[in-house]
Parts: structure tokens; C-alpha cells; sequence
């Protein structure tokens, strides 16, 4: 799993992130970003529906897991 922290960073900078990390996830791999942007629990599984990956869901508060599809 890769880990990719985005706290501390505002809207849509969590996405950028998470974004920059993804060509060097191999597919099936699973990301966790790290944001404390109240904005990323609608931004991120918004991000993965517009590119075609697969949002695992948020297994702790500020944390946020996608699945590289492709």
C-alpha cells in the first residue's frame, strides 16, 4: 500500500496529490491518502468515479483508500 499525505493541504490540493501518486501504483494496488480537508470525503470518491477507479471507502477518520483499476 502506498500512503500518500495530504494533510495539512486544502481543497483540491488532496486530489493533485493523490492524482501525481497514481502512474506509479501498479494496477491493483491501493493508495491511502491522508487529508484533514473536510472537502476530501466528497472529493475523493468524486476523483475515482470520474477516472475510472475503484474507492474502497475510508477506514478511519481523515484517511481514504482507492484501488488502482487502471
Amino acid at each position: 500500500m502506498i500512503e500518500v499525505d495530504s494533510r495539512g493541504r486544502r481543497c483540491p490540493l488532496p486530489i493533485i496529490d493523490l492524482a501525481k501518486a497514481m502512474p506509479s501504483v501498479p494496477v491493483g494496488d491501493v493508495v491511502r491518502v491522508l487529508a484533514d480537508d473536510p472537502a476530501a470525503a466528497n472529493d475523493i470518491p468524486a476523483w475515482c468515479r470520474l477516472k475510472g477507479q475503484e474507492y474502497l471507502g475510508s477506514p478511519g477518520t481523515g484517511s481514504y483508500e482507492v484501488r488502482r483499476v487502471r
